[in-house]
């Protein structure tokens, strides 16, 4: 992990996409240092922001298109499934690609914050831990740290955002990644095929609304104090993706923010 954090900062100017069956998170810009479970995170503006657990990341590796030259480098499970992709957009980064081949992942990397008592009485990183662990299955079968949320109220909470000009942040996982990003709600839309569309920041989320099939609000220690998630889960329970405000935002937004989550119907 050491190894892979530094090459991938290297590059200047990264298409990365996380994509599940359900959501997916689209953000040009350069790598900020991806944080392993258990360690500090922040989301710094106009970077990617990747958090990972070590034990579900395997490798690094480079897939180049020799006809077309471009390069994207991928992050793989131990089954050799891509988790993870950034295109290389810049020359210069094409140039340097070559330093991340064949790097791995796994040494030194321990996974902790997997039980989950750690979580109770942990804070908003734990949360995102709890997640990447395993979806935030087991967290959710013993905790009452959550209040279920009417589905159908998930685009109009986007639509209320970008109407008042709210920053918020959010963050797609798949097995082992966690990509956020964070900033205003430029645009949002729902398109005839129902997937859910939101430009923020410098980035842009998608969500299959027929793919979700649990909303949760969830409340975490955070630095502003009890900060509230809305997590989307997908037809199994595992949360595929959330809503939340990341670290130092400013009070005012902070309070908004949770008047918004509590204001939401239950299901």
């Amino acid at each position: 992990m050491p190894a892979l954090a530094r090459c991938l900062t290297l590059f200047r100017y990264v298409q990365a996409v996380t994509e599940g069956a359900v959501a997916r998170i689209d953000q040009a810009g350069s790598y900020a240092v991806p944080s392993l479970r258990g360690e500090a995170f922040s989301v710094p503006p106009g970077a990617v922001a990747l958090r990972l657990d070590g034990a579900g990341v395997d490798a690094a590796v480079l897939v180049r298109d020799e006809e077309g030259g471009a390069v994207e480098l991928r992050l793989l499970d131990a089954a050799g499934r891509t988790v993870h992709r950034g295109r290389l957009l810049s020359e210069g980064d094409r140039l340097l690609a070559g330093l991340v081949e064949g790097v791995g992942t796994a040494q030194g990397t321990p996974s902790g914050l997997r039980d989950l008592p750690g979580w109770e009485s942990g804070d908003q990183l734990a949360q995102f831990d709890a997640v990447l662990a395993d979806g935030g299955l087991e967290r959710h079968a013993g905790s009452h740290r959550y209040r279920d949320v009417d589905l159908s109220v998930v685009p109009a909470v986007f639509e209320h955002l970008c109407s008042v000009g709210l920053p918020v942040g959010v963050a797609v996982f798949v097995p082992g990644v966690m990509q956020a990003c964070a900033g205003p709600v430029h645009v949002t839309d729902v398109t005839v095929g129902g997937r859910l569309f939101v430009a923020l920041g410098q980035g842009s989320v998608e969500i299959d609304l027929a793919g979700v099939g649990s909303c949760r609000v969830v409340r975490s220690a955070g630095v502003h104090g009890p900060t509230s998630a809305l997590e989307l889960g997908d037809v199994h329970g595992r949360c595929v993706a959330m809503v939340t405000q990341f670290g130092v935002v400013g009070g005012e937004a902070h309070t908004a923010w949770e008047n918004i989550s509590a204001s939401l119907p239950g299901s």
